[in-house]
């Protein structure tokens, strides 16, 4: 199949073009190369278009002959402040936007969607007495008391965590969540209006060789990484206790030609994830001796909307598109302990 790839020279997408190449497909590969993501003057990699997905006609340009579009380009992160709506907004969302538009126009009927495990806000969770329930925010009392878990909304009891299946409601609570849901939004009405197939792939997360060095878009793995390479122990937030699924890039990349290769319809969603929680704090004892140097540092400091628990259902993937995930996080972080960081 010939594919266009979008956001192609990224930490995903580059993986994602390799692997799609090593199975036969014809790769047309884009990337806008936005200086927060690649750095001030990066080189565009040979064989790939300079291209940004609000540009209509450029996206024209590149569609032709596509039989279906790998959606990666995207600003990612959780934001910094109420500043970066305005990025996410139009890179994330008007440019997906654009992209479906030109898909209808260039009779392309296939999208496979980098989506999140953002779109759920928080994860699931059990009362003892009253099964599955919606907690209610942490109160600060309780933080500051360094009771970090979330009570029933019913009784008051501490809940357990749960895992999240695609059907969980979606309740956006960052600027990049709710460009997330969006974008998932637009390609479902897209869908229906002209009869195309999306499959959604709501990644968990993800970690691996050539992930970002420390910025504040960067996840908790990077972040780790990043304050060891700079000689200090991982800060961990809480008690480190929260519970999350740390998939690798590897794995991802492989869930989307699944998703390429499978034959769907409609609109669909899939959690990409590995299907073995760890804890934040298992994360970062897990680099520190793989390295040998520091012990992770417990703060006990928490954040305002920290998400506590939120680990998924990786049955559907395995189920309809044949995924499951390979890398086993305790092998997969042992060697990211020591893998190259990208500038």
């Amino acid at each position: 199949m010939r594919v266009l790839l979008t956001g192609a020279a990224g930490f995903i997408g580059a993986r994602i073009a390799a692997l799609l190449a090593d199975a036969g497909h014809d790769v047309v590969a884009a990337d806008a190369m936005l200086p927060a993501a690649h750095g001030e003057g990066a080189e565009l990699p040979a064989g790939m278009h300079r291209a940004d997905v609000r540009d209509a006609a450029a996206v024209a340009e590149l569609l032709a002959g596509v039989d279906v579009v790998c959606h990666q380009a995207a600003v990612v992160g959780a934001g910094v402040d109420a500043a970066d709506s305005p990025s996410y907004a139009s890179h994330n969302d008007y440019g997906t936007a654009v992209l479906l538009a030109e898909m209808f126009a260039a009779g392309c009927r296939r999208l496979v969607l980098a989506s999140s495990m953002v779109v759920y806000g928080q994860g699931g969770y059990v009362c003892p007495q009253h099964g599955a329930v919606d907690p209610t925010p942490r109160t600060r009392a309780d933080l500051d008391g360094g009771v970090f878990d979330h009570r029933c909304p019913v009784c008051g009891a501490q809940v357990r965590w749960d895992l999240v299946a695609e059907d969980a409601p979606l309740r956006p609570r960052s600027l990049y969540a709710a460009s997330k849901v969006a974008q998932e939004h637009y390609a479902l009405a897209w869908s229906e209006s002209t009869g195309g197939s999306v499959v959604a792939l709501r990644y968990h997360n993800v970690y691996g060789p050539g992930m970002p060095r420390d910025t504040p878009y960067s996840g908790v793995a990077a972040i780790f990484r990043s304050a060891l390479e700079a000689g200090s122990p991982p800060r961990v937030f809480e008690d480190g206790g929260q519970m999350r699924d740390f998939v690798h890039v590897d794995d991802i990349a492989a869930a989307n030609v699944a998703a390429i290769e499978a034959d769907s319809d409609g609109f669909d969603t899939f959690n990409v994830c590995s299907g073995q929680p760890v804890s934040i704090l298992d994360v970062a004892t897990a680099l520190c001796d793989a390295r040998g140097d520091f012990t992770p540092v417990v703060t006990g400091e928490y954040r305002s909307g920290d998400v506590r628990h939120i680990v998924a259902d990786p049955a559907k993937a395995e189920r309809l598109l044949g995924f499951r995930a390979a890398v086993d996080p305790a092998d997969g972080l042992r060697a990211f302990a020591g893998a190259p960081l990208r500038a």
